[in-house]
């Protein structure tokens, strides 16, 4: 059964609030996903603070032409093939494509095909390397130990000396 005009422009503010709060926002493609795989994704992407939406690509065309997301971009959800679902990621915008990632691979009907990260536009290519990125706390962890490392060394090099000195002096007192 169609929608009526007032429901149609209540799925219109609702795409176009979640745009104005997400930090991120994902498209895809879930042509073939069944409605039982749909529920458990979105409840997957709920856990990590984010919201999966789906509704026609001329309302969600809508809604970014009425918000900062899609106003400067050359995005064209009506061009979009298959049945388009959003992704809208609240706190992390890489936790919440994570979960996706997750799940295209234990659905391959499921398909990314581009999305808006922190204003810029990017492609399928882009999202999979950002959804394959590891956590956060080990990047930290990584660049902490970059950082870390030279003055280890020096450290190192420093001690180095003084115990050859303390060798050569105990030597010396024997």
């Amino acid at each position: 059964m169609p929608k009526s005009k007032e429901q149609k422009q209540k799925t219109v503010e609702e795409l176009k609030e979640s745009l104005k709060k997400a930090k991120s926002v994902v498209f895809t493609d879930i042509q073939g996903v069944k409605a039982k795989d749909l529920v458990a994704l979105r409840r997957k992407i709920k856990e990590a603070q984010g919201n999966l939406k789906v509704a026609k690509k001329t309302l969600i065309d809508l809604a970014l032409k009425e918000t900062d997301q899609g106003k400067e971009k050359s995005l064209k959800v009506k061009e979009m093939n298959g049945e388009v679902a959003v992704l809208f990621a609240f706190e992390d915008s890489i936790r919440a494509l994570k979960s996706l990632y997750e799940f295209s691979q234990t659905h391959e009907s499921l398909k990314f095909i581009s999305g808006i990260f922190d204003g810029l536009l990017v492609g399928k290519d882009e999202l999979l390397a950002l959804a394959q990125l590891p956590p956060k706390e080990a990047l930290l962890a990584k660049l902490v130990g970059s950082l870390a490392s030279p003055i280890s060394g020096l450290i190192n090099t420093f001690q180095g000396n003084i115990k050859g000195l303390i060798i050569v002096l105990s030597k010396i007192k024997s």
